[in-house]
């Protein structure tokens, strides 16, 4: 409880009066941060990945692609290559540089858990640079 000097008498008399400013002052601060923090926490959307309408970039005079089929089969170029010989293959290919950009392609109906188990296989071979490859889509007006 706050209290004031008497002018008259010198004693403290009792302040009834809240000083609300404070308070106000919180309030704002925690509205601010739900107002941020509340888009934040919905992510609850579908989503359908498949094109894109980025410029494409230049590619390698040798590209490298690595295509992920609706049966879960891989191929390096056009030849078919087992998983167990996958990264073999890869290195044959590659001449060994894991510089080169390998372009990573899927079919639209395979799951984002294999693509995934795919991008992990090539990194595991030493391969940083990897590119996913969409289909190229008219910008939207």
């Amino acid at each position: 409880m706050a209290g004031r000097i008497s002018e008259s008498s010198g004693d403290l008399d009792e302040n009834s009066e809240i000083n609300v400013t404070p308070f106000i002052d919180v309030m704002l601060v925690l509205l601010i941060i739900f107002m941020v923090a509340a888009p934040l926490a919905t992510v609850d959307m579908k989503v359908d990945l498949p094109q894109s309408v980025a410029k494409p970039t230049p590619r390698d005079d040798k590209p490298v692609f690595v295509t992920l089929k609706a049966d879960l089969t891989l191929a390096i170029g056009n030849e078919e290559a087992p998983r167990e010989a996958f990264v073999a293959e890869l290195n044959r290919i590659t001449g060994g540089n894991t510089e080169t950009r390998v372009l990573l392609r899927a079919d639209r109906l395979v799951d984002y858990g294999e693509l995934m188990t795919v991008m992990n296989l090539i990194q595991n071979a030493g391969y940083g640079k990897i590119a996913l490859v969409g289909l190229e889509a008219a910008p939207a007006r």
